[in-house]
């Protein structure tokens, strides 16, 4: 889930452009404690598997098909892997709100009027303590085909991430299989009141709870006739609504599936619960678990804290957090320095789009790594869709240099639109030098969404919602993916001849990266240098350099798809200075596709290269000395 970030986006590109005017000075990134680059792969785990073409709209489990666990072969993996994938994360795995009758198996039917879509929304956790039985071959032993998928992806070399939602669960949920002695969320809660610092829930005293009042086209289930669809859900007194709305009866627009956690902040804002000390976010995981050991907190906190350890019992090596901003960061530091006490290696990663919160769910909350959506994602989004310009990007690094390495890069994920989309970019060409850019920029990881590396537009018009993103809420195939799964074959032999050579392109990239330590070493940009000495240096082109002990890089991006352009870079003195080179000739050579080289000339400490970079193109050349 998301919200709009667009006015926080517009203020800060103020202050990045001030930035590169008041201070052109190269920065300095360095992380010597990781040995390489992460990628994480996310994949919508009922999609990955599914061969089923139909794609009709609103279409059953029975006549679109969904994938399994069961469907991540070793093949499957292994591919995944050979892409040059470190993490995958399985997005859609605890058991959420589905529209499927699996009452044999203790498991109620849900309401079609409190969920979106058919195969639900994976953000609306019904059972935190299993597994969305769609996704088993035999759903008795759902949760033993996910143990089975955990063991397999580390067999091959890979690890696992699940989602945690910790902001809201379904309105439903029903802890069917909690282990002995874990309490259901509100079951002892007192709801005659709105609020108690131990309720789980926020509630509305005297008032029932009422179904949106449906407009813009939108029916349950596409207005299909179903049993349950009768514009009732029974929650008497209402809760409070996932996104915030105290209102009985929720808008269509909020998120109405879900109900809102009670993290112990009262309606007026007042936090019941010990905030951290002052200074405490220069404090390792370890000193912020021994500070919550004699402290009281609230059930929600206990609740969740107990489901992420139980997970990570079970071989889960971290989390996505979503919405993660929307709960106080003092929870962050109860939760997170308790995973990191059995797991030190977690990898936790959250939704945050505020910057001015970056710092504090950092060095406060103890995450490893926050979206870099606002504003590198939508700077670069915009440099991709014709109407914004590479000139900004330098800033926005600077801006974040000292905590680069915990902004996560993407330029897909299952709430944004797919770059081939004619409403996004129209084009995965040009996603090529945007990857670039993205993937080699910083040391922080790298995330492609599955389908991405073979240009998936995401035109399936699946049900509830739009086409622009492969649909979350409905059963649907995914065609460019299913072309290159080829019946289960993982071999890309049906896959189109663009497909192949951009899923290449990406298998090329990904590997460097986690190759390369240059790029766990120091960054400085060259863009602003050459813009102002170069006359035929646009702001379509973006270029920077990457070095460590025994590798030096210059990277360059041509974000042009219109036009080509023959330049002699020149590498600032300041840069040739820290490489240590002398004046000569030093051999250039690509390391994505090894087909180039060409030389860096040092002239009086200046050094210049010869590059004639074509459109949509990029090279990661490598100095030979």
């Amino acid at each position: 889930m998301k919200k709009t970030v667009i006015g926080v986006f517009a203020s800060l590109i103020v202050i990045f452009t001030a930035c590169n005017e008041e201070k052109k000075e190269s920065k300095t990134i360095m992380n010597e404690n990781k040995a390489h680059k992460d990628v994480v792969y996310q994949v919508f785990t009922r999609l990955f598997g599914n061969t089923n073409t139909t794609n009709k709209p609103w279409g059953t489990i029975e006549e679109n098909g969904v994938g399994k666990f069961n469907d991540f072969t070793d093949k499957a993996l292994e591919e995944i892997k050979d892409l040059g994938v470190t993490y995958i994360w399985y997005t859609g795995v605890p058991h959420h709100d589905v529209i499927g009758d699996y009452t044999k198996y203790g498991i109620s039917n849900d309401d079609p009027d409190v969920v979106k879509g058919r195969a639900g929304s994976p953000y609306a956790v019904k059972d935190y303590y299993n597994v969305n039985p769609d996704l088993a071959v035999n759903v008795e032993n759902r949760l033993e085909e996910f143990e089975a998928l955990v063991e397999r992806t580390h067999k091959n070399g890979m690890k696992v991430l699940i989602d945690i939602v910790p902001n809201h669960v379904a309105r439903n949920y029903e802890g069917k299989t909690n282990p002995d002695g874990v309490e259901d969320f509100g079951a002892t809660d007192n709801k005659n009141v709105v609020y108690d610092v131990n309720n789980n829930f926020y509630y509305n005293p005297g008032e029932a709870f009422q179904v949106p009042e449906w407009r813009d086209g939108y029916l349950p289930l596409g207005g299909e006739n179903h049993p349950l669809a009768d514009g009732e859900f029974d929650e008497n007194p209402a809760k409070w609504t996932g996104n915030g709305s105290r209102a009985s009866r929720p808008d269509v627009n909020d998120w109405y599936e879900t109900v809102k956690i009670n993290y112990g902040v009262s309606p007026e804002g007042k936090k019941d619960f010990n905030e951290l000390p002052e200074g405490f976010d220069t404090k390792d995981y370890k000193a912020h678990f021994d500070f919550w050991q004699d402290k009281t907190v609230p059930s929600s906190w206990v609740k969740f804290k107990d489901i992420a350890l139980y997970w990570t019992k079970k071989g889960v090596d971290g989390f996505r957090y979503d919405m993660a901003e929307m709960v106080p960061v003092e929870f962050w530091s109860y939760m997170n320095s308790a995973i990191k006490m059995v797991n030190p290696d977690a990898f936790l990663l959250a939704e945050v789009y505020n910057p001015d919160m970056y710092r504090s769910y950092i060095h406060s909350g103890k995450m490893d790594y926050l979206y870099d959506k606002v504003a590198l994602y939508d700077t670069i989004k915009n440099i991709m869709q014709g109407h914004g310009f590479t000139d900004h990007i330098a800033g926005i690094q600077d801006y974040k240099a000292d905590i680069e390495h915990n902004m996560l890069h993407f330029l897909e994920n299952h709430d944004e639109q797919r770059i081939a989309s004619p409403a996004f970019a129209g084009s995965a060409e040009k996603g090529k030098p945007a990857m670039v850019v993205s993937a080699t920029i910083s040391t922080s990881p790298t995330m492609i969404y599955f389908g991405q590396e073979l240009g998936e537009p995401g035109a399936e018009n699946a049900g509830f919602g739009s086409p622009t993103r492969t649909s979350i809420f409905d059963y649907v195939g995914v065609p460019t993916h299913q072309r290159w799964m080829n019946d289960g074959k993982f071999d890309g032999q049906k896959s189109t001849s663009e497909e192949k050579d951009l899923r290449d392109f990406y298998k090329r990239l990904l590997n460097f990266t986690i190759k390369s330590k240059a790029l766990m070493g120091n960054y400085a940009e060259i863009h602003h240098y050459n813009r102002e000495n170069l006359d035929n240096y646009t702001r379509k082109i973006f270029s920077f350099v990457r070095w460590s002990k025994n590798e030096k890089l210059i990277i360059i991006s041509n974000f042009d798809d219109l036009v080509n352009y023959d330049l002699d870079l020149q590498i600032p003195s300041e840069i040739i200075k820290k490489w240590n080179l002398e004046d000569g000739s030093y051999v250039l050579e690509d390391q994505l596709y090894n087909t180039t080289k060409t030389n860096l000339i040092i002239e009086n400490g200046i050094g210049t290269t010869n590059i004639k970079l074509d459109t949509l193109n990029s090279f990661i050349f490598k100095v030979i000395d």
